[in-house]
């Protein structure tokens, strides 16, 4: 297979009990997955799991090892329950540092904001051997250890740190998409939709109806 016809995959793991209780909705999953077609790289699979150093530590080691990329995100927090550092420093077999420079970025962001407290120096640790991904809304880092990237849970921070990392992953051609509606049952057009798809290997066809009165 030509380099350029290779297909890039990525997973994406969202870590959070409020996630999973239905508390916070989540808005990462759609805006990781069109950021990373822009990228050249397919999303192939999505985990919602709890804040849980065992489920964290399973699912990073699975999803790393059958994909390009695995992002995550949620849990690197300055609180007790953000716990995704640690779990994923225990899944690779390293340690957890405080890294200098995300020291230094944090202590200059909250020089006149009451200064760099323990629960902020929190959000300074990461697993041995990463590196930075820059967040210019809040100071804290996202991190990157090979090819897992550690984000945050809030999406706007999200997007940020997705636009430091834009261009700087190898991948294919960019994915493309394009939605036609139509007015008929979903059993009108089964046929021809599987028809069209054998017919073209490398795209993919899907059918998502709704509900309308009248």
């Amino acid at each position: 297979m030509a380099e350029s016809q290779r297909i890039y995959t990525a997973a994406l793991i969202v870590i959070g009990d409020e996630i999973l209780s239905g508390r916070t909705h989540d808005k990462n999953i759609a805006q990781v997955a069109t950021w990373l077609g822009v990228q050249g790289i397919r999303m192939s699979e999505v985990r919602v799991i709890a804040d849980d150093m065992a489920a964290i530590g399973e699912a990073v080691n699975t999803l790393r090892a059958r994909n390009d990329y695995l992002f995550t995100t949620g849990g690197i927090g300055p609180t007790h329950d953000d716990i995704t550092v640690d779990a994923i420093a225990q899944a690779l077999g390293v340690g957890v540092i405080v890294h200098p420079e995300a020291r230094e970025i944090l202590n200059g962001y909250y020089e006149s904001r009451g200064g760099l407290t323990d629960a902020r120096l929190r959000m300074a640790r990461v697993p041995e051997g990463a590196e930075l991904i820059p967040n210019r809304y809040t100071g804290a880092p996202g991190i990157r250890h090979g090819n897992i990237f550690i984000m945050a849970g809030v999406p706007q921070i999200t997007a940020g740190m997705l636009d430091a990392l834009s261009g700087t992953l190898d991948g294919g051609a960019v994915l493309l998409s394009e939605s036609v509606g139509c007015w008929v049952q979903e059993s009108e057009v089964a046929d021809v939709l599987r028809e069209t798809e054998g017919a073209h290997a490398t795209c993919q066809i899907g059918s998502y109806p709704f509900w309308r009165d009248g």
